[in-house]
């Protein structure tokens, strides 16, 4: 791995630690902010597949920019759990992001 893939994935993962429970953001998002552009929202989704904390991280508040949820290490099905529980709304396999968009 190169030190810059650690990196971004560091600053992908310091990101993520900052959504607030009950909010989401979507991987365009990230990548829009830590890089200027959206070209690179399929290298945070991998970044968050080799998330070593999903304790301390928590990329299940990562969803893709049309609201929908996108993959999870543990499952789509644990994914949408944790959002529900956190108060997250998905109606037709999607959240509003105008509610709950970071």
């Amino acid at each position: 791995m190169s030190s810059g893939t650690s990196s971004f994935r560091g600053r992908v993962y310091a990101f993520v630690r900052n959504v607030p429970r009950g909010r989401v953001a979507t991987y365009g998002g990230i990548s829009l902010t830590l890089c200027g552009s959206t070209r690179l929202a399929r290298a945070v989704g991998n970044a968050l597949h080799c998330n070593p904390t999903l304790g301390r991280v928590p990329c299940h508040r990562v969803i893709r920019s049309d609201g929908s949820l996108g993959g999870y290490v543990s499952g789509v099905r644990a994914k949408r759990e944790l959002l529900l529980d956190e108060g997250i709304v998905i109606r037709k396999g999607r959240v509003d992001l105008r509610i709950f968009g970071y």
